[in-house]
C-alpha cells in the first residue's frame, strides 16, 4: 500500500461533506482504526484492510443522521482510490468493498477480516450515547466485557488519539 493513512484522510477531507470535527469523522475514524488494530491482534484480521476500512467506511456521508447509502458510496469511492492511492489484491479489495459497503445493514460475514472491520466500528457507538451489545458483534474478542468497557468508554468521552495531531495533522477541536 503505497499511500499512508495520512495521505488518504486528506483525499478523504477534500470531499467530505460533513464536520470533521462530527460524530462520523475523524475522531471516530481514528478510534475505528485504533479499535481494529487492537481487535486484529487477536483475530488476525488484515491489518491494510482494518486501515482503509476505518478511514473509508464513513467518508461519503452525507448525513450525520439517516443516510442508508453511506456504506455503499464509501465502497465505491474506495473503488476510485484502488491502485491510484493504494493497491490492494483483487481478492483483498473486494473484502475492502464488502466492508465498506455492508458495514451499516450486515449483521455478520464470514471473513474474519470483515467481521474486524464492523465490530471495530460497532465498538464506537458510546460516541452517541449507546453500549455496544455482544449479539451486534461479531468476533469473540469485541464481544468480551473488557473489549466493550474499553472501547465505549473511549467512544462515550470523545476520545481522540493522539496520532490525530501528531501524525495525520488534524487539528482536535
Amino acid at each position: 500500500m503505497p499511500a499512508s493513512v495520512a495521505h488518504i484522510i486528506t483525499i478523504v477531507l477534500d470531499s467530505y461533506e460533513l464536520s470533521p470535527s462530527g460524530i462520523h469523522g475523524v475522531a471516530h475514524w481514528a478510534r475505528v482504526l485504533e479499535n481494529g488494530l487492537r481487535l486484529a491482534e487477536t483475530t488476525g484480521a488484515n491489518i491494510e484492510i482494518v486501515k482503509l476500512f476505518a478511514v473509508l467506511h464513513d467518508s461519503q456521508r452525507q448525513s450525520d443522521g439517516h443516510d442508508p447509502e453511506h456504506g455503499p458510496r464509501a465502497a465505491e469511492f474506495a473503488r476510485t482510490l484502488q491502485n491510484d492511492v493504494f493497491h490492494l489484491s483483487d481478492h483483498d479489495f473486494a473484502l475492502l468493498h464488502k466492508a465498506c459497503a455492508g458495514h451499516t445493514h450486515e449483521r455478520t460475514h464470514p471473513n474474519i477480516t470483515i467481521q474486524t472491520c464492523w465490530d471495530a466500528d460497532r465498538l464506537d457507538i458510546g460516541r452517541v450515547g449507546m453500549q455496544p451489545h455482544p449479539s451486534r458483534l461479531c468476533t469473540d474478542v469485541a464481544k468480551r466485557p473488557e473489549t466493550i468497557k474499553w472501547a465505549n468508554g473511549r467512544g462515550a468521552m470523545g476520545y481522540v488519539p493522539d496520532f490525530v495531531q501528531d501524525v495525520w495533522g488534524i487539528e482536535s477541536d
